[in-house]
């Protein structure tokens, strides 16, 4: 059925605006008027005055096919003027009216010449998006989609009345879906804005309220295509793919499991037969032969694996919650940790290991139930406001408020566009995730041999590697949830579980070979709630806020050398009112004095480097005022982890310890998984430190499936790579299983 429409131009050389001359058209449904000059206004209430308007009518639909129905207009001029008013009407039938599936048409708008067009749904089709291009990116521009009614909004002040819309500079696109229309038909209306403040450009730097004619150089030339959105078909698939995805987490995790249970068995066995036996008459500590010293070995304990009292010293080690112990030592057991620490240059895992099991492990414990209570009341508001978020979108159909991929959005029920999105997340946090299953897997294979447990390897405390793994599934769920409506102000919900866990791993690093000296849960987790308020901070001044920048560059630099000290004299430099004197004492005896070589050069040479690496960031994020504060801080907290993570390998190696098969393997896999991760990741397909517009510039088509895009894969790659770092700090010292502890240097 042909779908006609007239277009009205009118001009008027009058630029009086206390005269204007005001037209009204008259049709059988609806009345449509303005005046000339028209009047739009900008930021701060900015006037700028047209001579020239024209104005699409709404359109005259033919009663049937087979009669010609004919339909009268009326056009009312009226002026109030004292005076003759020179106009000029011209009134046009518009040629191409109805938009076409899959066929591009070029046509130009202005401020005061907007256009509209009419698309029906085929009858085969529910969804289609519209894609609209420009090879300027000024002046900015709004497409909206309305539905049929008259009149259509196509003014700057009344186009985000109703509909669907967006701004652009240069790309744009709107999926479209038939329920949305019980018509089956929209209007696809193009509205230039007056100003490119909207799509992020800057406003005229002209004093007070004047008025300002920009009608000649506000032409925007446009081109609109409409092709079909994905069918049910590609959605099956792309859940298929995200399924597989995530049962091969699983089936690694057992796979890890399994062969540590075999591995662990066998050398049991061998045990058993007199291969290997570790010597038990040779004492590690003098005066650490009592029942809950675990890093000590004297002559009263059985040789591992050889005797049954292997069951009740398994007892004698669990770390039930249900045994009563406290944290608490002797005079005697703090005096003779003193003395350990002040004589002793080269140290071992038993100089360390002295504290009860039960208790060092309900210690850890604690970080596991903490971080489970910090998630629950921290992802419920984060839910209840991610669901705002999408209502208020939904409601007022303003798409500039999430930052999409629009060229690859695939709405679903009330999530607007980004489901693809949510899938691979889900491949990080499903219930009950992979990330819980490795640790629980490596526990209980541990305790079912955990008659060596007590006297040789690292000390095997699971509370930190569960607390990991909390914060690894709620990473995926916050950032699901972040995705639902991504924008600048809820980006905190992506990272904050982010610091958490590369804290919690350098904490597992440190706590692997320092089991009696790690701090406790709620100092880590008081410290990673500063660092929480102070993302918070950064992004609401860290922009432009010189002042925020020094005395984040301040707290930063203190903070390293606080924790350097801390970790350099291994937790006995009280940090109170006096440590400045101690601290000029130290500086004055080893290095005016006399020079003294550092009692730890191994640790000295890894503080030195992180203290260069942490100031060189303190000084760039004063210099640069990089916009986006919260992966800057990432950035932080990333490069210690790697930096650390190094040293402990290399430290390692030159230990003359060896890597295992398993987690060589992890190494290699997550150094390939986070190399092409990266990759991704800097495809940069959105970016919320700009307009909503200029964001779309970088939109893409999917690349995967047609329903992945770059950034997807990137959450593909990203989740396999942390799965697989969780399972190399799990196995990294599965070579040091049946190595004695007073063979296991500290560093």
């Amino acid at each position: 059925m042909q779908v006609d429409a007239v277009r009205v131009y009118v001009s008027s050389s009058s630029e009086d605006l206390r005269y204007p001359v005001v037209f009204v058209v008259r049709q059988q449904k609806a009345v449509l008027s303005w005046q000339v000059p028209l009047v739009l206004r900008g930021l701060y209430q900015r006037m700028y005055t047209y001579q020239e308007v024209s104005r699409t009518l709404c359109p005259l639909e033919p009663l049937s096919e087979e009669v010609t129905s004919e339909q009268f207009l009326f056009v009312d001029v009226a002026s109030m003027a004292p005076f003759n008013v020179h106009y000029e009407l011209l009134v046009t039938r518009v040629s191409h009216f109805t938009l076409e599936t899959g066929v591009m048409f070029n046509f130009s708008a202005t401020p005061s010449q907007p256009r509209y067009f009419l698309y029906e749904f085929p009858v085969d089709m529910d969804s289609v998006v519209i894609e609209v291009m420009s090879l300027r990116g000024q002046p900015c521009a709004v497409v909206s989609v309305q539905d049929i009614v008259c009149p259509v909004y196509d003014l700057d002040y009344n186009v985000e009345f109703i509909g669907v819309y967006q701004s652009m500079t240069v790309k744009a696109a709107i999926t479209v879906q038939r329920k949305d229309f019980p018509g089956g038909k929209f209007y696809v209306v193009f509205v230039i804005k007056p100003e490119d403040y909207t799509c992020g450009g800057s406003f005229p730097s002209m004093k007070g309220k004047g008025n300002h004619t920009w009608n000649q150089e506000r032409i925007k030339d446009l081109s609109v295509t409409i092709v079909p959105s994905i069918t049910k078909r590609v959605y099956i698939k792309a859940l298929l793919f995200s399924f597989i995805i995530f049962l091969l987490f699983y089936a690694g995790a057992l796979i890890v499991a399994f062969v540590h249970y075999m591995s662990a068995r066998l050398k049991q066995l061998d045990f058993s037969a007199g291969e290997g036996t570790v010597a038990a008459s040779h004492p590690i500590a003098s005066g650490a032969s009592e029942g809950g010293s675990y890093g000590a070995i004297d002559e009263s304990s059985p040789a591992p694996g050889a005797s049954p009292m292997d069951t009740l010293r398994c007892r004698s080690y669990s770390d039930s919650s249900g045994d009563e112990d406290t944290d608490f030592h002797t005079l005697q057991d703090l005096e003779r940790e003193s003395a350990i620490y002040r004589n002793k240059t080269f140290l071992y895992v038993s100089d360390l290991s002295h504290k009860d099991s039960k208790a060092v492990s309900k210690k850890y414990k604690i970080y596991f139930w903490n971080i489970t209570t910090i998630a629950v009341f921290y992802t419920l508001p984060v839910i209840q406001l991610v669901i705002t978020y999408q209502t208020v979108v939904n409601v007022t159909g303003n798409q500039d408020i999430c930052y999409y991929n629009f060229l690859c959005a695939h709405p679903l029920g009330v999530l607007s566009t980004q489901l693809h999105r949510h899938t691979p997340n889900c491949t990080t946090a499903p219930p009950p995730a992979p990330p819980l299953t490795a640790p629980a897997g490596r526990h209980s294979s541990d305790m079912n041999g955990c008659g060596l447990t007590n006297s040789v390897g690292i000390p095997k405390h699971f509370g930190l590697f569960y607390a990991m793994a909390v914060a690894l599934m709620m990473e995926g769920v916050l950032s699901a949830c972040y995705h639902v409506c991504p924008n600048y102000s809820n980006f905190q919900f992506d990272t904050s579980f982010m610091y958490m866990l590369a804290g919690l791993c350098m904490l597992k690093l440190y706590q692997t070979r320092h089991p009696d000296v790690n701090t406790s849960a709620y100092f880590a987790y008081a410290t990673f709630a500063v660092v929480i308020f102070l993302a918070v901070l950064g992004v609401i001044f860290g922009k432009n806020a010189t002042w925020f920048w020094i005395l984040f560059s301040v707290i930063h630099v203190l903070a390293s050398l606080a924790l350097s000290t801390q970790i350099y004299y291994m937790g006995r430099f009280k940090i109170d009112m006096n440590i400045f004197r101690r601290i000029g004492m130290v500086l004055y005896n080893d290095c005016v004095q006399q020079c003294n070589r550092p009692m730890y050069m191994d640790r000295m040479v890894l503080l030195i480097l992180g203290n260069l690496v942490n100031w060189s960031f303190a000084i760039c994020g004063l210099i640069l005022k990089p916009r986006d504060f919260a992966s800057y801080l990432l950035g932080i907290f990333i490069c210690n982890l790697l930096l650390y993570l190094a040293f402990y390998i290399i430290m390692k190696l030159r230990s003359s310890e060896s890597l295992q098969p398993i987690p060589l393997f992890c190494i290699i896999a997550t150094a390939i998984m986070w190399g092409a991760a990266l990759y991704f990741f800097f495809q940069n397909l959105t970016s919320w430190e700009e307009s909503p517009a200029q964001s779309r510039e970088q939109n893409h088509p999917c690349t995967l499936l047609s329903f992945f895009d770059d950034h997807d894969i990137w959450h593909f790659l990203s989740a396999s790579a942390m799965f697989f770092s969780l399972l190399v700090l799990l196995t990294l010292d599965d070579d040091l299983d049946h190595v004695r502890r007073d063979k296991i240097p500290v560093f």
